[in-house]
């Protein structure tokens, strides 16, 4: 006879049930419908149990997407998803953890720690939803916006700025898996999640993601974008495919099995003697105090000033 329990961890679970209740506020036609959809799907096709997903995010549209599901959720600042997630991923490794964000958010005040996340290969996936522009401050460049888009009040004339590429980042600073996808194929954008989330190591997805708002012209998207990327596990390779890519080339650039950061852990029977480190007293380190605050010889590394006769 089976118990409810064991009903519960024998049901499958569907993408929906991997969604939550709280209705998404994006704006109609926003990428990021397809790209959330692509996530329940991943997730159910792993059937990874909710409780043990993650989901961290820092601050933009895009970084709404953890409270639209139905796993655990930590909706961060401006740029500090990759900290969190990785902290997260370092501490629990018993969890699946998923950051995502957007191109502001992840290349820009975020654009230090998505180079170290690449180079220090911690165990976790980071999905960034590129629009090429920040919807939140009403369509301001971002580091991803072309030098000569002309549609922001605040750079009239185009940013100037050469573009952020963050697949030759990634693959400069050692993520050992990168992929480009598009939010308006949501089933492919599901198979590459489905696999950068059982890929050991830190896995990179940025996902082309239109925003129809202040980027009406990116409803072309579904005219330009095209499959063309070989996966290889040749840096070399990776950077001459590169070469030849005009910003719209989806599929899995680069794999590599390289292992995932490891950290030393203690065992519980080391943590009395790392604790007797930081003791005051006989056994442990005298404290440096204010030498001019009277304070006894045991606890107290400075002796106290001598009153001058």
């Amino acid at each position: 006879m089976s118990t409810c329990a064991d009903q519960i961890k024998t049901t499958e679970l569907k993408a929906k049930d991997y969604k939550s209740d709280t209705k998404p506020v994006w704006c109609p036609g926003c990428g990021d419908f397809g790209v959330l959809n692509a996530i329940t799907k991943a997730l159910a096709a792993l059937q990874l149990p909710r409780e043990d997903v993650a989901f961290v995010s820092g601050i933009g549209c895009s970084s709404r997407i953890p409270a639209y599901s139905a796993v655990y959720g930590f909706h961060g600042v401006h740029g500090r998803a990759l900290p969190v997630a990785s902290g997260l991923a370092v501490s629990r490794p018993d969890l699946t953890v998923l950051a995502a964000g957007g191109d502001g958010d992840g290349f820009s005040i975020g654009g230090n720690h998505f180079m170290h996340a690449c180079r220090r290969n911690v165990n976790l996936t980071y999905l960034v939803m590129d629009n090429a522009v920040y919807g939140m401050t009403k369509g301001q460049a971002s580091p991803t916006t072309e030098s000569d888009w002309a549609g922001s009040k605040l750079t009239p004339e185009g940013p100037g700025l050469a573009q952020f590429q963050p697949l030759e980042i990634a693959l400069s600073a050692g993520a050992p898996y990168i992929a480009r996808c598009f939010s308006g194929d949501p089933n492919g954008l599901a198979q590459r999640l489905t696999e950068a989330l059982a890929f050991p190591g830190f896995a990179f997805i940025q996902v082309l993601s239109p925003c129809v708002t202040y980027r009406p012209e990116q409803k072309e998207y579904k005219k330009l974008v095209h499959p063309g990327f070989e996966p290889t596990a040749d840096r070399r390779e990776a950077f001459m495919q590169l070469m030849d890519d005009d910003g719209f080339t989806t599929g899995v650039l680069y794999k590599a099995d390289i292992p995932a950061y490891q950290p030393d852990r203690a065992e519980p029977s080391d943590l009395d003697t790392i604790a007797r480190q930081f003791r005051v007293g006989e056994h442990g380190p005298k404290p440096v105090t204010n030498p001019y605050y009277p304070c006894s010889e045991a606890g107290c590394a400075v002796d106290p000033p001598v009153p001058e006769d």
